[in-house]
């Protein structure tokens, strides 16, 4: 007697299909659990202990709040976005590099299922990367927060546009040199122009103007706010850019996917 053998049907969006692949991207990060976890978080705290130590606290002229205040949240999201760039775009160019990303594109997945899994997959690292610095950070200082939700919607967006761009990025890059250009001359220059590791009210007035075009400082400008109630720009401006930003690249993300740039020659 034979044995038939069913193909399963997908209507609308392959839920079983999208876990898969989510799952597969988290395993991913966490069978590396020191390196993709942990190192960040022992990096960022080495920022944070050398800043404080070596800038005076009277730095801001601030008396609500102090430098070490200041400088917590913005170290946070800036782990938090570097970490979910890494996660997608390594995870792409590394099955490019190795001739395995077919085992993705063969799979019955849209390209809706394809980008939600590898951008739920970045958000993930990075906000366990968040949390991970987070509290390392409240040993040394108690930090407030001053708005949760603030907090949550930026650490969500950051991580999510920035998941984004590392999908762009691993599709567009053909070997690792180019993910590094990527890195050194795109990414690196725009985070510490975003007002990290000061407010760019300090900048001189050309690079206060370029900061203000910078879609980076309205994520650790607004992740600030959440946490001390102040920012350097108006928080409807920061979370109706990243809205826009994150609408734009998702869509742009789709299509490439749905087209095959860069992954199917």
């Amino acid at each position: 007697m034979k044995e038939t053998i069913q193909i399963k049907n997908f209507k609308g969006f392959n839920w079983y299909g999208f876990f898969t692949l989510y799952t597969k991207e988290v395993k991913r990060f966490f069978n590396v659990f020191a390196q993709t976890i942990l190192a960040p978080a022992i990096t960022t705290i080495l920022f944070y202990m050398i800043f404080t130590i070596s800038i005076d606290r009277e730095y801001l002229g601030s008396d609500n709040f102090t430098f070490s205040e200041f400088l917590a949240p913005g170290l946070i999201c800036m782990a938090i976005m570097q970490n979910a760039f890494a996660n997608t775009s390594s995870s792409i160019l590394i099955s490019k590099v190795q001739g395995n990303i077919v085992d993705v594109l063969m799979p019955p997945l849209s390209e809706y299922e394809l980008t939600f899994s590898y951008l739920l997959g970045g958000v993930t690292r990075g906000l366990l990367v968040g949390l991970s610095v987070s509290t390392v950070i409240y040993i040394f200082v108690p930090i407030k927060i001053e708005n949760i939700f603030i907090v949550l919607y930026f650490a969500f967006s950051s991580s999510f546009l920035l998941s984004n761009l590392g999908i762009l990025c691993g599709i567009w890059a053909k070997k690792f040199d180019h993910m590094a250009s990527i890195t050194n001359f795109i990414i690196l220059p725009l985070t510490f122009l975003s007002g990290t590791f000061y407010s760019i009210k300090r900048l001189p007035e050309i690079w206060h103007f370029i900061a203000n075009w910078n879609p980076f400082f309205y994520m650790i400008d607004g992740f600030r706010y959440g946490f001390i109630g102040q920012s350097d720009s108006d928080i409807m401006i920061g979370i109706s850019v990243l809205a826009l930003t994150n609408i734009f690249f998702l869509f742009l993300t789709i299509y490439i996917f749905k087209k095959g740039f860069g992954l199917k020659n």
